[in-house]
């Protein structure tokens, strides 16, 4: 099936932040991850696919699936491998925080590599909520949403002050510092706000205050500092029950 360049245009044109909100939509590019989204019931927009990739997954297709060449999922997406699907789904309708689990605070992380690894890692301990401050890399940033393989289906993440929010929540503040208490004294704990600062400079000082425990990974080589998703991973494999 022949695709519109008009179609192509509004594609192309959605790898731009301004219009992904505008739209309220994101872009799932890649047989797996566009697969993931279909399996979480997410309802597509638009979904192209190559007859190849409609033939095996028929079952997951639907009425919205439609057929292209793989020359023209390249032409929309951002992938530079040959891949079968690229779809245009919906964003979730806000939900209500749990605050009866974890929830991990996001202070500027700028990285899209760590943003979906963090809402992955997040996916794997069961954490159903992010909340990042406003200038934190957007989420459906097309290579976020890349690097969380999917995991960006079952996590929400919100954007808030976290000055303004923060305070509102009745659960303590676990600050990830360089200095602060060795994280393998900790017991687990069902429940809390882990805050994660900027990979360069870490949790703004205007948070410090809001900070109930500042806890730390214990350094023995020389590195000056972890990636912060790798950070988080070993704070939640270790706060987590």
């Amino acid at each position: 099936m022949m695709i519109s360049k008009i179609v192509v245009k509004y594609i192309q044109s959605l790898h731009a932040k301004k219009n992904r909100d505008a739209e309220g939509v994101f872009i799932a590019e890649g047989d797996k991850l566009v697969r993931e989204f279909l399996k979480e019931k997410f309802i597509p927009r638009f979904l192209f696919v190559t007859e190849e990739w409609l033939q095996r997954y028929s079952d997951l297709a639907g009425e919205k699936a439609m057929p292209v060449t793989a020359m023209d999922l390249q032409k929309m997406g951002t992938l530079k491998t040959p891949h079968q699907a690229l779809a245009v789904f919906p964003r979730k309708a806000e939900q209500a925080i749990d605050i009866r689990a974890w929830i991990v605070a996001l202070d500027a992380i700028q990285d899209p590599g760590n943003m979906g690894t963090i809402i992955r890692t997040a996916d794997w301990f069961g954490i159903k909520n992010i909340i990042a401050s406003p200038d934190t890399v957007d989420c459906y940033n097309p290579k976020v949403v890349q690097a969380t393989m999917g995991s960006l289906a079952r996590v929400q993440v919100l954007y808030k002050n976290p000055e303004d929010w923060l305070p509102t929540i009745p659960l303590p503040v676990y600050g990830a510092m360089l200095s602060g208490e060795n994280i393998y004294e900790l017991p687990k704990l069902k429940k809390g706000i882990l805050l994660i600062g900027n990979e360069g400079k870490g949790i703004r000082d205007a948070l410090q205050p809001l900070i109930t425990k500042r806890i730390t990974i214990p350094r023995k080589g020389g590195a000056e500092s972890l990636n912060a998703a790798t950070a988080f991973a070993i704070l939640a494999s270790h706060l987590i029950p």
